[in-house]
């Protein structure tokens, strides 16, 4: 007995050692993509300079900060490209679609510009909202909004055509004051560096073990709840030769997959492992 308990700690050691980046560089690890989602006519369209031109601010402010920034047209070259319009369920469809890089965290925005005529000037208003997303798994990180702190100006009588022209003056402002605000919320998601192994948001698998005894899934789920970045779990549906479990975890989906591999290694098991975005199978060989 004492042997089996030292062989279960030294495989506890093993797993919870497994080398991967900390969280000093988890803001280098997460591949994000920043898409402007423009389907509601009172947002600025995509194929404006004012849209290009906030976003290549926004990219470039983020860049600065650290974060790995991926181009959206340079990772979209096999699929259909220029649309405007786009809503968000073809923009998260497009995230999940790429594969080199896979796409970690989508930062979805919209712009609106309002004008407020006067007799000698036109008043400008401009405001930036959107969400962070898991685009593996959906979960919504939270929101973030930028107005602008004051009115800009615009020649009197300013029409749509004319308002894009005098917005596209203040496009670098407006897309360097947003990045400020995505890399705090950014830094909230993925942590930041000397937080611990559980800084940022956790994500949330669908695991599904198919073939193992109700014994075996025991000896399983001891391991589980012990893996580094552990959070929670819950069971879903279980049988004589399947279990499903909503696993919640602070650790990345490679260090996930490690570890699942070590824990059937020190079990004296064969199992094939797959994974298709949250969702895990597992599968006795």
């Amino acid at each position: 007995m004492k042997k089996l308990i030292m062989a279960f700690g030294s495989a506890l050691m093993l797993i919870s050692c497994a080398g991967v980046p900390g969280t000093s560089q988890a803001l280098e690890n997460a591949n994000i993509l920043i898409l402007g989602e423009d389907a509601d006519t009172d947002t600025v369209p995509r194929n404006s300079r004012v849209f290009k031109r906030t976003l290549d601010a926004m990219a470039d402010e983020l860049n600065n900060q650290g974060f790995r920034i991926f181009d959206e047209t340079a990772v979209t070259m096999d699929m259909a490209q220029g649309r405007s319009r786009r809503a968000d369920h073809e923009l998260i469809d497009i995230a999940k679609s790429i594969s080199r890089p896979p796409i970690d965290i989508g930062v979805l925005f919209q712009i609106y510009g309002s004008a407020k005529d006067k007799s000698y000037k036109t008043n400008l208003k401009i405001r930036v909202s959107g969400r962070l997303l898991n685009i593996r798994t959906g979960q919504r990180y939270g929101n973030f909004e930028y107005e602008s702190p004051r009115e800009w100006y615009a020649p009197r009588n300013c029409q749509r055509d004319c308002l894009l022209e005098a917005v596209g003056k203040y496009s670098k402002i407006l897309g360097a004051e947003v990045a400020s605000v995505l890399g705090e919320k950014l830094r909230e998601t993925v942590g930041d560096g000397g937080a611990g192994e559980n800084a940022g948001q956790p994500d949330s698998y669908s695991l599904i073990f198919s073939g193992f005894s109700p014994n075996q899934i025991l000896d399983i789920e001891e391991y589980l709840v012990v893996f580094t970045g552990y959070k929670e779990h819950r069971p879903g549906y279980t049988g004589n030769r399947r279990a499903e479990f909503w696993y919640t975890t602070h650790s990345k989906h490679s260090r996930l997959l490690r570890n699942i591999r070590k824990m059937f290694s020190h079990l004296g098991m064969k199992a094939h492992v797959s994974a298709s975005g949250n969702e895990i199978k597992i599968s006795r060989i």
